[in-house]
């Protein structure tokens, strides 16, 4: 999962619930102090929130850029029901294009959308269902890959899957706790508050998601060069050492979408968290290359 650098808002941003036609949406949402150059849609992964992307809210809205990223329906804040099948990716695409709508109502032009990991598979899905012409001014996937996790991965995502309908998320919390402490004992040790938060977020999310999600992450299917055909500007962004997909294997998906593909140093799955600054500054080129005004 991916750990915040911090909790506090900056001053642009505020919590927020998005309203859409397919109900409410918790969401992170930052305001440029001038005026706004284009508007960003930040769509988090697996055990993930919007709160992963907190760090990149200040540099989006110094420079003109309105930042809005939600919790999908399942993850911490926007809650779910008991059932698999509200899950299914092409349900949470179906959500995705909701909260584009609710956004560009507002007259704001299209937004530049973002998926990170599981995230960018809900947005390449959504994006291969959108009607023309696409609600999207570009898109950016950022550590995702195009098909199943890297084995490794995936077999620590079919361990969960298998734990889930067993034990309560109190319980899988406190494996994967030991677990974590058995695997690396140079793990710097968190501030309290982002260790209480994690453990919060964890909680509070939908069992029945995590098992949709996860039987998406280790057996979907590659849409690559359905993606491809779309006349959309793409961006691939990876940390430099990434654990979920092979970054040699995100370099070969971008080749084939024709898009540039870029390696942020100091980063593993998570750069959006990991190296918000030096992520933040790639994604900003990038808009800035494909926004007009």
């Amino acid at each position: 999962m991916s750990t915040p650098p911090f909790l506090d808002l900056p001053a642009c941003a505020a919590a927020v619930r998005l309203a859409t036609t397919r109900g409410e949406f918790a969401a992170l949402r930052a305001e440029p102090a001038g005026p706004v150059r284009g508007t960003v849609l930040l769509v988090p992964g697996f055990t993930g929130s919007k709160e992963d992307f907190i760090g990149l809210l200040e540099p989006f809205s110094d420079a003109g850029f309105r930042a809005v990223g939600y919790d999908q329906r399942g993850q911490y804040e926007t809650g779910g029901p008991a059932d698999q099948d509200a899950y299914a990716l092409p349900e949470l695409a179906l959500d995705l294009l909701a909260v584009t709508e609710s956004l560009t109502a507002e007259g704001a032009g299209l937004p530049h959308l973002l998926g990170h990991s599981f995230g960018g598979m809900v947005a390449r899905e959504a994006v291969l269902a959108a009607p023309a012409p696409l609600p999207w001014a570009s898109l950016v996937l950022l550590s995702t890959g195009p098909g199943p996790l890297d084995p490794p991965e995936a077999d620590r995502t079919r361990m969960l899957m298998d734990a889930l309908p067993v034990w309560d998320l109190e319980t899988i919390w406190q494996v994967k706790q030991q677990m974590a402490a058995g695997e690396d004992d140079s793990t710097e040790e968190l501030a309290p508050e982002l260790s209480e938060f994690l453990h919060r977020r964890w909680l509070a999310n939908v069992p029945q998601a995590l098992l949709a999600m996860g039987e998406r992450l280790v057996g979907q299917a590659d849409r690559t060069d359905e993606l491809a055909a779309v006349p959309l500007p793409k961006l691939y962004v990876s940390g430099e050492a990434d654990y979920a997909w092979p970054v040699e294997e995100q370099a070969r998906t971008a080749e084939r979408l024709g898009s540039r593909h870029v390696v942020v140093p100091g980063a593993g799955h998570s750069p959006n968290a990991e190296q918000p600054d030096r992520t933040a500054a790639e994604l900003l080129a990038f808009w800035s290359s494909v926004t007009t005004g």
